[in-house]
């Protein structure tokens, strides 16, 4: 049975779309991201080993600890 509320289930597109879709190999469906920016702005970012992110919580928050200790637990 599929499931028919999941866009992102090829089944339930037209398959002219999918055939669209099919055609560009594999390639990215959007044009932005780390990939496509200037190598310097990419260089720039990288240099700076994460601190670029905007990140969820303060450094050294409860916050963070919790999510860790919820991430590392299974």
């Amino acid at each position: 049975m599929t499931d028919n509320t999941n866009p992102g289930n090829f089944a339930n597109r037209p398959k002219e779309e999918v055939k669209n879709i099919a055609s560009k190999g594999g390639q990215a469906s959007h044009s932005g991201g780390f990939a496509s920016m200037d190598p310097d702005k990419q260089k720039d970012i990288a240099s700076k080993g994460g601190k670029a992110s905007s990140g969820s919580f303060e450094p050294g928050s409860e916050k963070a600890a919790e999510a860790g200790r919820k991430g590392g637990s299974k």
